[in-house]
């Protein structure tokens, strides 16, 4: 018995994997990505980076199967390696660099801009923006905590540190932080009224204003969104991104503005859309 045992754990340490994980199948790539499953069998595997890996884009799935800069990835190495793509005004030449929400990337040769933004069915939109609004970004406060030396820290969605932010500044607020200066030039705080974009969940992608919060001790606490077309639901406080100080937004939304419709509706305006076409 003694001896079995001994197998068993030295079976089992032989199976274990050593250091990082550099692969990844394309059947388990998240579905966001829109990758074809009959195209081949692995998938770029974003880089250790800011986002997480389900929650990213890498570089090379957005050049090649979004902006169609490229058609293989051989093509889209050359291209970061040339240092033609910037992700938030600094240059990368990663391929598989993970580009996230609210993450703006420059082609400063083409003078194209675009922000990542979800859309309402949870998929990441490369939405086009305007040189002027490629200053800035929105970072969510994660927490707000002392250093060890006595400084105060708040931590953003997207890995940053900021030092001595406003005393006001809590967790779940939002900063609009200048890309060029690297500062925080205004914040939203995260109450009641303000605009929301969420960004987990079964609600990914909607846009409303926060109506109420619920406070629930020891388990998640809830807030209730409404929507512009009147529909209200409910999520998580962890799952929310304020984006603007009462109805209005400080970043450009995607064409529906953070509005689901139902399949009913979906299925109305796509035959609207096939009538206006015919009839032309």
């Amino acid at each position: 018995l003694r001896y079995q045992r001994r197998v068993r754990a030295f079976s089992s340490f032989v199976d274990m994997v050593r250091g990082p994980r550099k692969h990844l199948k394309r059947l388990n790539a998240p579905r966001h990505w829109m990758l074809d499953k009959l195209a081949g069998k692995w998938a770029p595997r974003p880089s250790p980076g800011p986002h997480k890996l389900r929650e990213s884009l890498p570089l090379v799935v957005l050049l090649r199967n979004r902006l169609k800069y490229a058609l293989t990835r051989r093509e889209v190495i050359s291209i970061v390696a040339q240092k033609l793509i910037k992700v938030d005004a600094k240059v990368r030449t990663d391929p598989n660099y993970p580009a996230g929400i609210m993450d703006v990337v420059s082609v400063p040769k083409t003078n194209e801009n675009f922000r990542l933004i979800y859309d309402v069915k949870g998929r990441f939109n490369v939405h086009r923006i305007t040189p002027e609004e490629a200053k800035f970004k929105l970072l969510k406060v994660r927490k707000v905590f002392t250093s060890p030396k006595g400084v105060p820290v708040a931590v953003t969605h997207d890995g940053r540190t900021i030092r001595y932010p406003d005393p006001l500044i809590s967790a779940n607020d939002t900063l609009k932080f200048d890309l060029s200066e690297k500062k925080v030039t205004d914040y939203v705080k995260f109450d009641t009224g303000n605009l929301v974009l969420v960004t987990g969940g079964h609600n990914i992608g909607r846009v409303g204003v926060v109506e109420k919060k619920e406070k629930h001790p020891g388990s998640f606490d809830i807030i209730h969104v409404k929507d512009s077309a009147g529909h209200s639901f409910a999520t998580r406080v962890s799952n929310v991104f304020v984006i603007g100080k009462g109805t209005k937004s400080l970043v450009t939304l995607p064409k529906r503005k953070g509005v689901r419709s139902s399949a009913l509706e979906d299925r109305n305006r796509r035959l609207g859309a096939v009538t206006a076409t015919e009839a032309k």
